[in-house]
């Protein structure tokens, strides 16, 4: 029989893992007959009891495997290390506050027997805030249009992914993965099937404005340089005007030497202008170099404190992998 593999990072939501392990207990047991699966929860040091439940649930059913994080490696790393970790035909990735529905996994296993080795889950439209949805929905835009590569809209990451694609990407040395962008430049045939994003009925999401925009940037620092290439056109454009204004005020004032004056407040927000748009492109490069920095340093993607119902003979080989020994 063939495995399919869940993965389904974990932060502070002891409200909804009991749930959302019997959903996809129900839903795959539809497929008895010709799959297996495994059910990978990683938790990044939850600060309730969900690290307590994810142990009873792996007690009570061997199909859950979990992993606890020595702290909290965030929301980019710890579910990249836990998809390395699969060993699966295929993988299902998504989200534990049940945002991104179990009831779409036949969907993901149909097209992915139909021979698609990438299946997407694209949100049409969401139960989130009207402007939440908005803001994301700007931000899907700006970055498919200047992305070196066709990065697909609205999609989070929630989809299935077959073997191959795994290998690939445990062959990736990027120790701060951009997961959509990974899975653009892989180029796989893909597949999207759409939905409509479920209120989160449980709990407070642990996204806040730094974690977007922090996933936001690395997006665009990862498979861009038009903000880059815009400065240096900006800063040359911007060279060409402010020479053309000088010598517009030096042709004026040798003409009208008693009469023109230059008056300060052109000065002034001549300065400031000039002064922002400075600090502005000094942030981007600041960012690209943050990125080159996080990419040198490769630390690894976590480190473990423990794992739960794993093979221990059969723990996938990346370059990231560090595990402590409980001691409690």
């Amino acid at each position: 029989m063939k495995l399919i593999s869940i993965i389904t990072p974990c932060y502070n939501e002891e409200g909804n893992v009991e749930r959302l392990c019997s959903e996809i207990r129900t839903t795959l047991s539809a497929f008895s007959d010709r799959y297996d699966y495994e059910h990978i929860l990683i938790d990044n040091r939850s600060k309730d009891n969900t690290r307590n439940l994810l142990r009873n649930l792996a007690a009570q059913d061997p199909h859950i495997k979990v992993i606890l994080n020595t702290r909290n490696f965030g929301h980019i790393r710890s579910p990249y290390y836990a998809l390395l970790q699969s060993k699966g035909d295929a993988a299902i990735c998504m989200a534990s506050d049940l945002q991104d529905p179990p009831s779409m996994i036949p969907e993901f296993i149909k097209k992915w027997e139909e021979g698609f080795n990438v299946v997407m889950g694209v949100k049409t439209q969401s139960e989130e805030t009207p402007l939440m949805f908005a803001i994301r929905k700007t931000y899907y835009n700006l970055i498919s249009r200047i992305s070196d590569v066709e990065l697909v809209k609205n999609y989070t990451g929630f989809g299935l992914y077959d073997r191959q694609v795994i290998r690939y990407l445990q062959h990736i040395d990027d120790p701060y993965p951009y997961f959509r962008g990974l899975i653009a430049e892989l180029g796989f045939p893909s597949a999207k099937i759409f939905f409509k994003q479920p209120k989160r009925i449980r709990g407070v999401t642990a996204n806040n404005f730094y974690s977007l925009y922090d996933i936001a940037m690395l997006g665009i620092t990862s498979h861009s340089k038009v903000p880059l290439r815009i400065a240096t056109m900006l800063g040359f454009g911007m060279s060409l005007i402010s020479l053309g204004v000088s010598i517009i005020y030096l042709i004026a004032k040798l003409i009208y030497w008693k009469s023109f004056a230059m008056g300060l407040a052109p000065l002034i927000l001549g300065v400031f202008f000039f002064a922002s748009v400075q600090l502005f492109f000094i942030g981007i490069i600041g960012e690209y170099v943050g990125f080159i920095y996080t990419q040198v340093l490769k630390r690894p993607l976590v480190v473990e404190m423990e794992r739960i119902n794993f093979d221990p003979f059969n723990t996938q080989k990346t370059h990231v992998t560090q595990t402590l020994k409980r001691n409690e």
